[in-house]
């Protein structure tokens, strides 16, 4: 296997990976190539400590039910150098008694194996396509100890893929935003904005490939996401090696607390909501503000009546330059902010480039102050590094780094990652029913099937109340979607309600929203996409990280909702039938008038046949109008004029 050496390692693909289920063994590695361990044959069951779970995301659950399918998985990092692992898996199952060459290990009526690509690059679809195509001749071969083949696809691989963008319309194969509108409709703006706010989001279906399409495809609106956006998604630790990580665990200030050794770095959210509540407490109190506890700091560490203060880490952490501002002192920023101020008059760090008004991110708050260097006497002030590689616009944002997860599937065995404390928060897909019952462990639980958001807390419900610009633009894209039919886009000449025009829609929207937060006076900018969500979103890590920073080609975006606009009658009734579809309480008077109307009509038709056909036309009446309501207004929005009101029916 060293004949491989270096030159072939700089290759998209890593591994080819067989991962079979052994009737006493359970889940296994049968087969990899190159070995997963450079000491290890090709048949080795062996695995690298960070990727304890690989047999486990390539054999989901509940796979015997289906008789193919396919997984998206992500694997932490092995080494410094290396970023996120992209995995692809090809399931399949056979009947034993078909096969030409029967092991003596194969003791089951059905054999089940996934074929699975470890990449460099997040090309999902791309991937899949390749290697369905083999896992097939894999499988029709009706003997697994033909692995030839799997040597080809690695060679083929590497060398067809090995100059293929990591951008463009390749990235995107096999995920299609117009499908996804189709089946979520309005919704699909709540989900967006929800991984906006960095929230614990929990993707539930069966089977594996639908669950990873939406997921994926979600993702897919966020600009620059999927290309460069997942290099940190998973940067978690298995169970059993997260206390052997001295660098991420806080040193306490006096002694210890029991179970210390579990608790690393500490979310950003919560940092500036304690320091924040600490200060205006101190200000009322005409006091200094004390140093913020443990049990204030993560709502997930167990409260102790002996907290203690956290300090900076004795050592930086390698996997970002971030880490040195995540964990700081207060007392340790307030120290460099007098400083600053008293060097620079005053002037806080990045004033004068930017407007700042009461509405705008406030750079006064501890957790914003910046790594600080010294450089002859001077104090630098550095902005915040996201370590991805970012366009003129300073997208992708930053959300999925330092400690917020992404995994399109999640493995039973991964499900203590829902409460580690190093999970700050997640976007995770899961077919295994405990994930959807541990409710506690999320703040939102998608239901893909159902097209269903469940969100447990009401003040979450709030911040994502859809505004009406906001309505209007998801109208927009669903009316776009819905009268463009699949065959215009067959010829390659459909744009408006297609895949890349959907995703070129969410680019705006994100693009708009960044540079309302950069003008004066932008109170009445933001409120059009909601001014509960975004005090929220301007907490966030993605938020601080692209505000720390400069980006001249925000200059050239117009600021303002693509869909601001006076109040209309058309938006009377589209926030009226937006309710009725969407809320709990409008979904059960809705289901009781039909189900109402329905029973009675049956006893109508006992009684005489005109009751019956008098109750009949007014079920038809009430199914007319929740039907009118549900319609798109006549003349639809378009991004720079609002909607015309259409005529009352």
């Amino acid at each position: 296997m060293e004949s491989h050496g270096k030159e072939e390692l700089k290759g998209p693909v890593l591994h080819i990976v067989v991962v079979g289920f052994h009737h006493k063994k359970g889940c296994q590695v049968e087969f990899s190539y190159p070995p997963l361990l450079p000491d290890e044959g090709h048949d080795s069951n062996a695995l690298p400590e960070e990727w304890k779970y690989l047999p486990f995301l390539a054999l989901p659950d509940g796979a015997h039910n289906f008789q193919e399918d396919t997984i998206y998985f992500h694997l932490p990092p092995r080494d410094g150098e290396m970023k996120c692992v992209y995995g692809v898996s090809c399931y399949r199952q056979i009947e034993a008694k078909a096969l030409k060459v029967r092991q003596a290990d194969v003791t089951r009526e059905t054999v089940q194996k996934s074929v699975c690509v470890l990449s460099r690059v997040p090309l999902y679809g791309l991937l899949q396509a390749k290697l369905q195509l083999i896992t097939h001749a894999y499988f029709e071969e009706k003997d697994f100890s033909q692995i030839s083949i799997l040597k080809e696809l690695y060679e083929h691989m590497n060398g067809s893929l090995r100059n293929t963008p990591s951008d463009g319309s390749q990235v995107y194969l096999g995920l299609s935003p117009r499908d996804l509108i189709l089946h979520f409709r309005h919704k699909v703006l709540i989900l967006f904005k929800l991984i906006l706010l960095e929230k614990k989001v929990l993707f539930y279906v069966s089977p594996v490939s639908t669950l990873v399409g939406a997921l994926m495809t979600l993702l897919s609106l966020f600009p620059g996401m999927i290309e460069h956006g997942l290099a940190d998604s998973s940067h978690y630790r298995p169970r059993s090696s997260v206390s052997e990580d001295p660098p991420l665990i806080p040193t306490l200030v006096e002694g210890t607390v029991p179970g210390a050794e579990e608790f690393v770095s500490v979310s950003v959210t919560d940092i500036a909501n304690a320091t924040r509540e600490l200060e205006e407490a101190a200000i009322t109190a005409d006091a200094p503000a004390p140093a913020p506890e443990l049990d204030q700091l993560s709502p997930s560490t167990p409260a102790k009546e002996d907290s203690h203060l956290l300090r900076p880490p004795q050592r930086p952490s390698p996997d970002s330059s971030e880490s040195d501002w995540e964990t700081l002192d207060p007392s340790v920023l307030e120290e460099g902010q007098q400083k600053e101020d008293a060097e620079g008059g005053g002037k806080g760090a990045g004033e004068g480039d930017r407007p700042q008004d009461s509405g705008a991110f406030e750079p006064s708050l501890p957790i914003t102050v910046q790594p600080q260097s010294s450089a002859g006497g001077q104090v630098v002030t550095q902005g915040l590094v996201s370590g991805l590689d970012e366009d003129q616009h300073g997208l992708p944002l930053a959300i999925f780094t330092k400690g917020y997860l992404c995994l399109p599937y999640m493995a039973l065995q991964q499900h203590h990652l829902l409460s580690d404390v190093t999970v700050r928060g997640f976007v995770a897909g899961a077919t295994n029913i405990l994930f959807r019952q541990q409710r506690h462990l999320s703040d939102a639980i998608v239901d893909v099937e159902e097209a269903r958001i469940l969100i447990h807390d009401p003040e979450l419900r709030r911040l994502l109340n859809l505004s009406t610009a906001d309505l209007r633009f998801a109208d927009y894209l669903v009316k776009h979607v819905t009268e463009n039919r699949e065959d215009v886009f067959l010829d390659g000449t459909g744009w408006e309600g297609g895949d890349e025009w959907i995703r070129a829609q969410f680019n705006l929207y994100v693009l708009s929203l960044l540079s309302s937060t950069l003008q004066q006076d932008n109170e009445k900018l933001l409120a059009d996409y909601g001014a509960p969500f975004v005090s929220a979103w301007k907490i966030t890590h993605n938020f601080r990280v692209w505000y720390s920073n400069k980006h001249p080609a925000m200059a050239e975006i117009t600021p303002g909702h693509p869909f601001l606009g006076q109040y209309s009658v058309a938006d009377m009734k589209l926030r009226l039938s937006h309710n009725v579809q969407n809320s709990e309480r409008g979904k059960k008077i809705g289901n009781a008038v039909m189900t109402t109307s329905r029973s009675v009509v049956q006893t109508g038709k006992a009684v005489g046949q005109s009751v019956g056909e008098a109750l009949t036309s007014a079920k038809s009446a009430m199914s007319s109008w929740f039907s009118t309501l549900a319609q798109q207004p006549a003349v639809a929005a378009s991004p720079t004029q609002s909607p015309e009101p259409s005529v009352a029916e």
